[in-house]
């Protein structure tokens, strides 16, 4: 069984910089691929793909919206992934969800696990 537990989410104003952490558990989780996701106020269930990294890090993929501003990673023991997102913006206020699946990442919110999410709020 895999756990995934996000941090780091908070209010920050526009421009600033927040980093998430998810943190896994399960003999299995430095195999899997990562995505971060998030749900948007308004915008009712959907999750929107932000970014994802393969099992061994080496592959990562942008939402077009984040390229150059979000950094993702994971850690050399491979338990946790990383989301820096710098120069934030309005529109980036969400709740931000991580996600893992075997296999290689995609875009799609196709994933095996999730964890619970947590708010980034970022003020204009």
């Amino acid at each position: 069984q895999v756990q995934l537990v996000e941090s780091g989410g908070g209010l920050v104003q526009a421009g600033g910089s927040l980093r998430l952490s998810c943190l896994g558990s399960g003999r299995m989780f430095s195999t899997l691929a990562m995505g971060w996701f998030r749900q948007a106020p308004g915008k009712g269930e959907e999750h929107e793909f932000v970014a994802a990294i393969s099992w061994d890090g080496d592959d990562t993929y942008y939402a077009e919206s984040v390229r150059g501003r979000f950094t993702i990673a994971r850690n050399g023991y491979g338990n946790t992934v990383y989301l820096q997102m710098n120069n934030l913006k309005s529109e980036d206020t969400a709740v931000y969800f991580c996600a893992a699946k075997t296999g290689n990442p995609i875009v799609r919110p196709t994933y095996d696990y999730w964890g619970q999410g947590t708010q980034v709020t970022v003020s204009s």
